[in-house]
């Protein structure tokens, strides 16, 4: 959690520098050298276009450089950046007339959980989706967008709305993971998260995701299961964060940075693994650069999908959704430590007669 706020008063490595991160700060120089130049060109009337010009095409190949080769943990910190857009600000720039709802029928509202009726494109929709929270007061009301289990209750019921009124559902996740807490245990967290996935699985209208900043663990899951799962090119998608997965291997949070490379939970590693269905590409730094061409980047996705979606008979979107869950990903064994192939494994839909999950295996020459 601690990860999570750390940028609110200006740490993590984005207090001045246009709120550039640790790994960017070659990036920072080149940019301040060019207000330098500006500055001084200016104030003396000197011409200091031509190395003005010279210095910005270095800082857009240092740009293109660095994030086209992000690592597993510099993705992390993308993902975190305390200037991203959240669900709210997607919502401002991309959705018309939005009413939001509020309440799960039970218990109480949970806030890091953001659901509402609204437009986008030519689709009314029901928009469901995590709520991190801007300033540390509204982070901590919301629980740094880390629901409890009223929350994906609260989610439930207003997708059982939108299909009662045949409305498509768009989710958009960005959150750490579900509320650990004690109170989350006790009102059945886990429970709450399985009904979702269950339910959704047979939601009778159609339903995007997308994952925009962080998707962590079962809290992602637990509004994650549609028929087209997007990512955001500098967005992660993991069963664990990486503070949690280095506590659990080596008993210490220090070693994130490992965790995170070892879980392969980047946007070119999620569809290399056939995970998610679709990267969507961010503004040259990240989405907290442009957040108005990340938006119109993510409406086009949705409002085209949708448009194709409802197209297609829902048996047909709903036999396609299973078929999806039940393919989900690929994995790799190697069948002996001398072989110069390596077995590749695919799952099967489940078999119509007893229902028994097979593997398809298909060996591959390395050479």
């Amino acid at each position: 959690m601690s990860k999570q706020t750390s940028g609110s008063n200006g740490s993590n490595g984005t207090g001045g520098n246009g709120g550039y991160l640790e790994f960017e700060r070659p990036l920072a120089r080149l940019e301040k050298q060019i207000e330098e130049l500006e500055a001084t060109q200016a104030a003396s009337g000197r011409d200091h276009s031509a190395t003005i010009k010279t210095v910005r095409a270095e800082l857009a190949r240092e740009r293109q450089a660095l994030y086209s080769s992000l690592d597993a943990w510099e993705t992390v910190q993308m993902a975190r950046h305390p200037k991203r857009p959240l669900v709210p600000d997607y919502l401002r720039l991309m959705v018309r007339d939005f009413a939001e709802l509020h309440g799960d029928r039970n218990f109480r509202d949970d806030r890091a959980i953001i659901t509402g009726l609204g437009r986008i494109g030519n689709h009314k929709a029901m928009f469901i989706g995590h709520n991190k929270g801007k300033d540390t007061k509204e982070r901590l009301e919301n629980c740094f967008g880390m629901a409890h289990p009223e929350g994906y209750r609260k989610a439930l019921a207003k997708m059982k709305l939108a299909e009662k009124f045949n409305l498509p559902v768009v989710c958009l996740i960005d959150t750490a993971g579900a509320f650990p807490g004690i109170g989350a245990e006790e009102r059945g967290i886990s429970t709450a998260i399985a009904v979702n996935l269950m339910e959704m699985a047979r939601l009778r209208v159609p339903v995007i995701c997308a994952v925009i900043g962080e998707g962590g663990s079962g809290g992602a899951l637990g509004i994650g299961v549609g028929d087209r799962v997007a990512v955001l090119e500098h967005a992660y998608y993991s069963v664990i964060s990486p503070e949690g997965c280095a506590a659990i291997l080596w008993k210490s949070a220090e070693h994130a940075k490992t965790a995170a490379n070892a879980l392969r939970f980047t946007a070119k590693q999620l569809k290399k693994l056939d995970l998610v269905d679709d990267v969507l590409p961010e503004p040259m730094g990240g989405a907290h650069r442009d957040p108005a061409a990340a938006a119109d980047t993510l409406k086009n996705y949705i409002v085209d999908n949708l448009t194709h979606l409802k197209r297609c008979k829902i048996e047909t979107v709903l036999q396609r959704r299973y078929d999806r869950v039940r393919n989900l990903g690929s994995f790799f064994t190697a069948p002996a430590a001398t072989s110069a192939k390596t077995t590749v494994a695919k799952p099967r839909a489940a078999a119509k007669a007893g229902g028994r999950r097979k593997t398809q295996s298909v060996v591959v020459d390395k050479a």
